[in-house]
């Protein structure tokens, strides 16, 4: 058995100096990230080792607690975080490898010839679908190489994904950066029922994200073809932003995180194609030096041109719409799998009979964490009396996020008339692929949680409580700094969301809008992510250009920054009222 371990969060005697040793660990994960440009599986063990010296050595934490902690948070990484990943990536594999994904792409790009439209379509709209299933740099890879192949100056191509991919961010790969912080939050605030916090934080998210949902779409036409070329298809602007930002309030508020981007997306394309049945824009707007009837090859120009709209053809799809039925089959089974084991969270009054979101919990197993579990002690001024930290893994093994999309891609693959032998294979390639990302998941938690039960992340909290009422402004800013460096909503929730949660109980905000400040903050830095803007070179075969992509997105990704901060300073002083509690 394990001695009970006190947590102390002054061990160097000065809270300021304390909090510099506490933040090694993510001083030395985001160093060899940002600076020394190591691999990030590198980074992460670097950051835990850091941890884990820092938890023996200044806090004085057993090492069989900092090993136990450890542990507990590389299993939570494995299990539901990095199993929604591998199993949202598997059915992307799935439309990929029968075809239906290039299906996709020619009926999106065909619906106009009008290149702002179609950066609309594209990166925005069909973009945040790829951030609901997949996320961690799919979206900006595969929308930025599309738009470039249909003739979009390279750099802004890669440019309008990054700018794209903010809005659904936070609700990622089936809304994993939010379960991962509502699993660290949860202890943290004396609620048992992560899934209730995890839904907290969801609805505050929804109350932050969807006013920067309408404008990020003319945030990308104004960079693209300045004021007036904006102003030319406000109709597609307005349609894409207010059809995604509604549904996205309504998905996070009511349906919890899972579900955001892809019915965002879902809805905010269906809306831009009956648009574009009924209306084209005047003019038909094309890049500089692009041949006027060009669907191919890149211009090298930067600056717009608007000619005669080619008609209403354009926006005649190229393929049938049986065609297209099928190409979107698999995100249709998706919503509606998760929607039926879901359905619980949906309706509280629903018959148990078919309850199946209840059926689904039976196999939950709730575990308490051995050689952690009520053994860390946690004292004043971080809670009001000395009182023992819960450690319990609840193990979901049919209600998991990922469990259930597992189920969809397996039946979305017999309908694409993938068998058996074929979904084991990419099933097999689909893990080859995610190995390091899988490796680094799990060692990040694992830090994140032996920062947590040593009292590092509490360390950290009391320190930038020193900001006062600033608090709610800079945490946007936090969030910020944590994707910019480590490329991950998830990761930099992992890293911030537990030390923003403590500061904001110290200085009794509600800690759901500190998290969801955090997550929200950090989906801005997303465009500037040395990681994602390598990812955005690359798919247009611009290695090399990252700074030209930097210097066209960095005043955006600031600005929108600023804005978040000063929401979260409305929310936290005037409109209180609008923050939900996290319960405990």
């Amino acid at each position: 058995m394990f001695d009970a371990f006190t947590q102390n969060y002054t061990p160097l005697g000065n809270e300021y100096v304390s909090a510099i040793f506490a933040a090694i660990p993510v001083l030395v994960l985001l160093l060899m990230l940002g600076v020394f440009r190591t691999a990030a599986h590198w980074a992460a063990l670097g950051g835990l080792v850091s941890a884990f010296l820092v938890a023996l050595l200044f806090y004085g934490m057993p090492a069989g607690l900092a090993l136990s902690a450890g542990a507990h948070g590389a299993v939570f990484g494995l299990w539901p975080i990095t199993w929604i990943v591998i199993n949202a990536l598997f059915l992307h594999n799935l439309t990929v490898e029968t075809g239906r994904f290039d299906i996709v792409r020619e009926s999106l790009a065909s619906l106009t010839t009008d290149r702002r439209i179609q950066a609309i379509i594209i990166a925005f709209a069909f973009g945040a679908l790829l951030e609901g299933i997949a996320g961690f740099g799919a979206p900006v890879a595969i929308t930025a190489a599309i738009m470039a192949s249909l003739g979009f100056n390279p750099l802004y191509a890669a440019s309008i994904a990054l700018l794209a991919n903010t809005a659904p961010v936070a609700f990622g790969s089936l809304g994993v950066p939010i379960t991962t912080l509502g699993g660290l939050v949860a202890p943290i605030v004396g609620n048992e029922d992560t899934g209730a916090v995890t839904n907290a934080l969801s609805a505050m998210v929804g109350r932050q994200l969807p006013l920067f949902s309408i404008i990020v779409p003319g945030f990308m036409i104004f960079v693209m073809a300045g004021w007036r070329g904006m102003m030319q298809v406000m109709p597609a602007v307005l349609t894409a932003g207010v059809t995604f930002a509604v549904t996205q309030f309504i998905t996070a508020n009511f349906l919890g995180p899972i579900l955001v981007d892809v019915l965002s997306a879902l809805v905010c394309l269906g809306a831009l194609v009956l648009l574009l049945r009924v209306w084209q824009p005047a003019t038909t707007w094309r890049f500089e030096d692009e041949p006027e009837e060009s669907s191919g090859s890149p211009s090298t120009s930067d600056r717009g041109s608007a000619g005669p709209t080619s008609g209403f053809a354009a926006g005649t799809p190229s393929v049938g719409g049986g065609q297209q039925f099928k190409a979107f089959l698999p995100y249709i089974i998706l919503v509606v799998v998760v929607l039926i084991a879901k359905i619980g969270t949906i309706s509280k009054n629903i018959p148990d009979a078919i309850n199946v979101t209840a059926l689904l919990q039976k196999a939950t197993i709730p575990i308490e964490w051995p050689g952690l579990h009520n053994l860390a002690i946690r004292v004043p001024p971080i809670v009001p009396e000395e009182t023992p930290y819960p450690a319990v893994y609840s193990w979901d093994i049919l209600n998991a996020a990922g469990t259930v999309v597992l189920f969809a891609a397996i039946i979305a693959g017999f309908a694409m008339g993938a068998g058996l032998g074929t979904q084991l294979r990419i099933y097999g390639r689909t893990l080859r692929q995610l190995a390091f990302a899988i490796i680094t998941i799990a060692m990040i938690l694992a830090l994140a949680f032996i920062m947590n039960y040593s009292g590092a992340t509490s360390t950290l909290g009391l320190a930038f409580a020193g900001t006062g009422l600033l608090f709610p402004f800079f945490s946007a800013f936090i969030g910020w700094l944590g994707v910019v460096l480590s490329g991950s909503d998830t990761s930099s929730n992992s890293l911030f969301g537990p030390m923003q949660t403590i500061t904001a109980q110290q200085l009794g905000v509600e800690p759901a809008l500190a998290g969801a400040t955090n997550s929200s903050g950090g989906v801005m830095g997303k465009m500037i992510s040395p990681q994602n803007l390598t990812v955005g070179a690359s798919a247009i075969g611009q290695a090399g250009r990252e700074p030209d992509i930097f210097r066209m997105t960095l005043k955006w990704s600031l600005m929108l920054t600023v804005a978040m901060g000063i929401l979260a300073m409305i929310q936290a002083y005037i409109i209180p009222g609008i923050i939900p509690s996290l319960g405990g």
